[in-house]
């Protein structure tokens, strides 16, 4: 009795519903797809094209310039420490992989901050020391001249070198010119505070001391990457330009 019950068909049976095929089932799965946000192959997804910066178009895309800042907190302490050490090695074999505009910016930021504090500060020091009676007041003019001159250096003459190096036929990166130039400018942050002594004759000494040793850093790595006598001159002319932007920070900010 039993298997005659299990021998009826039940395709006819009241209520029985028919298995569904594979191509309603991956029908049905495409359109849940769809309503939950997934995208096929007809339909790809938005994707955010990132531009080079070898083109006009590029030129004017913050993206392009993202991979510039593409540092962490070590190697930012790793190569203001190398600025420090004009003899530590060929600066542009460390940053090669992946030089920063990081660096150029913060380190130039900070300059001018600093030296249009401390330039106000060794002001009213100095006119302590001397014992004058006139009154003190902060000049707001050192932080327009020390933007000017900090951020026009720290812009210019590596641009002004890589115009001047691809004329003359070397090859030159822009973009590595301008993270040693800014790197170089690292020491000055700390000359400053140095600055603050009332002693005029220890001001010089600490200043011409600390453009000799930015100096010397730029000089060498520019040898590094320049060959040839003919151009040794640029590189004469980038050390005495680090020491003319040392005797002007001392003579306008720590007169």
């Amino acid at each position: 009795m039993e298997d005659s019950y299990t021998g009826l068909p039940t395709s006819h049976l009241l209520g029985s519903v028919p298995a569904a095929t594979n191509d309603e089932n991956n029908t049905a799965k495409q359109e849940g797809d769809r309503g939950r946000g997934y995208h096929t192959l007809d339909n790809p997804p938005e994707t955010f094209e990132q531009q080079s910066a070898n083109n006009w178009r590029g030129v004017f895309s913050v993206s392009s310039y993202t991979q510039y800042f593409n540092v962490d907190t070590d190697v930012v302490i790793f190569r203001l420490i190398s600025s420090f050490n004009p003899y530590g090695g060929d600066f542009f074999s460390k940053i090669d992989a992946n030089p920063d505009l990081y660096g150029l910016i913060w380190v130039s930021t900070t300059l001018v901050f600093v030296l249009a504090a401390l330039g106000n500060l060794a002001t009213y020091l100095m006119q302590k020391h001397t014992g004058t009676s006139t009154s003190w007041s902060f000049d707001v003019g050192y932080m327009n001249v020390a933007a000017c001159a900090i951020y026009g250096y720290a812009i210019v003459v590596p641009l002004a070198y890589y115009f001047f190096l691809q004329y003359m036929g070397s090859n030159a990166s822009l973009i590595r010119f301008w993270c040693m130039w800014g790197y170089s400018l690292s020491i000055f942050i700390i000359s400053s505070f140095l600055l603050l002594i009332p002693v005029e004759a220890l001001r010089w000494l600490i200043i011409i001391l600390t453009g000799i040793a930015s100096a010397s850093f730029v000089a060498l790595n520019l040898k590094s990457c320049i060959e040839g006598n003919e151009l040794s001159v640029a590189i004469v002319a980038a050390f005495f330009l680090q020491i003319a932007l040392a005797v002007f920070i001392k003579v306008w900010f720590f007169a």
